[in-house]
């Protein structure tokens, strides 16, 4: 029999993931440990390699296609063992015959990706009713979205018999009994929202796998996570003043620019170790505290948004905290992040004031519990011993899952990362 390779767990909490691109075809002989295809999943792209070496024997899971950790992805032959089905694709009528004997075994044998069962059965959809775009005529997710955007005609499973009109003007009141309503095949939120026609102006920008990934993590995020959030203000000052008296000598010593965010991520952590329980996760029956503080950070790109992780943030200095910061952000925007960049967060900073917001609610990242964003600092009148003085003042904005987080303790969170931010100056120091 050919060897299996399934879809990895790529990092804590991930469940599914999306192939990219193969790397390799059906008949072609690879090395144990070479890559075969490419997955995106967290919002990163990464290499699944062979456990085996051989030949290619069958491909699964199609290019595009989303499917659950551990699925059946594609067979590797081993070396030992011969196939006749691998080497017959050698001459072309081989693989007319071999086509057709798929298609044939296709349609009386379907086999259907996890994400395409869950989509159809939560859609009351029939798949033996319907036609995919994959091999030999299989059913693909990207088949299943079409039919719920209306791109394409679908049979759904009869929910129920049709519904006899009642009489007109009834004698007497007619009392049916109770009974279920069915559940339609698409439901009203399912449907595209209605938008003017398409003029030759307009332009179609097709999903990308990466910006799918992000849509199901917010979606979920929302689904799952009861949101709430709240902000306090903090005047930035006595930062502002002191940021802008070394930066030029910190820039011209280590070579990198001296930014905010280590001063805020700085107080973040502190802050995390008084109020650990916002450093934790919720596991269904009971909630997990993190003792480590790997701190994620949002890095948005012209295309994406990446949020890779500051391991052991509560452990390094506002220069350590600006270095990795720096080598993080040239890592995604080169497209160099793995694996091992993007898994263990345990809180995430948001950087929402880089491009001028002075006020956000920003989404949870599962199995996270709380997200803080901060603004972009602006000048403003404030009264201080009754006179009016013109201050650098900013907003910091936490967004939190109430199921592990309640108002009180995140108020105080939020008032001693204000303090510590105040309390910036110029005794503060960087090493």
């Amino acid at each position: 029999m050919a060897e299996k390779i399934v879809m990895p767990q790529l990092g804590e909490s991930v469940t599914e993931g999306t192939i990219s691109k193969w790397l390799v075809n059906i008949g072609d002989k690879i090395k144990k440990y070479d890559p075969v295809c490419e997955v995106i999943t967290d919002k990163v792209n990464a290499e699944v390699p062979s456990t085996f070496s051989g030949t290619v024997s069958e491909i699964i899971v199609q290019e595009g296609e989303t499917v659950a950790v551990g699925t059946l992805i594609c067979r590797i032959a081993v070396e030992d063992q011969a196939i006749a089905q691998v080497e017959s694709r050698t001459s072309a009528a081989a693989q007319d015959q071999q086509a057709d004997n798929v298609t044939t075994q296709a349609a009386m044998n379907p086999r259907y990706s996890p994400a395409v069962l869950k989509l159809a059965q939560e859609n009351n959809l029939d798949l033996s009713r319907m036609e995919g775009s994959g091999v030999a005529g299989r059913i693909t997710r990207k088949d299943i979205l079409e039919i719920l955007q209306g791109k394409r005609q679908a049979a759904a499973a009869a929910a129920s018999a049709p519904i006899a009109e009642p009489p007109s003007k009834p004698s007497q009141p007619i009392v049916e009994p109770a009974r279920e309503i069915p559940k339609p095949s698409v439901s009203v939120d399912d449907l595209p929202a209605v938008h003017s026609p398409l003029t030759q102006a307009d332009e179609t920008i097709p999903v990308t796998a990466i910006r799918r990934t992000i849509a199901a993590r917010m979606v979920k995020s929302k689904q799952e996570i009861p949101h709430a959030w709240l902000t306090i203000e903090c005047d930035v000052t006595n930062l502002v003043r002191h940021r802008s008296q070394i930066k030029e000598e910190f820039k011209k010593k280590e070579g990198i620019q001296l930014t905010y965010l280590p001063f805020f991520i700085k107080s973040v952590v502190e802050a995390l170790k008084e109020f650990p329980i916002l450093n934790s996760q919720w596991a269904d029956d009971h909630i997990i505290v993190n003792k480590a503080v790997h701190l994620s950070i949002a890095v948005a790109t012209d295309q994406s948004l990446f949020v890779p992780v500051i391991k052991d943030a509560d452990q390094k200095s506002i220069y350590g905290l600006a270095k990795a910061i720096d080598e993080l952000v040239k890592k995604t925007r080169e497209g160099r992040l793995g694996i091992e960049d993007i898994t263990g967060g345990t809180f995430t900073v948001n950087n929402t004031g880089s491009f001028g917001s002075v006020l956000s609610a920003p989404i949870v990242n599962p199995p996270q519990v709380a997200i803080l964003s901060v603004e972009a600092i602006v000048k403003r009148p404030v009264v201080i011993d009754n006179m009016i003085a013109v201050r650098d003042r900013m907003n910091i904005c936490l967004s939190l899952d109430h199921r592990v987080l309640d108002g009180l303790v995140c108020g105080r969170f939020l008032q001693s990362v204000k303090q510590k931010i105040e309390d910036y100056g110029t005794d503060t120091g960087l090493y």
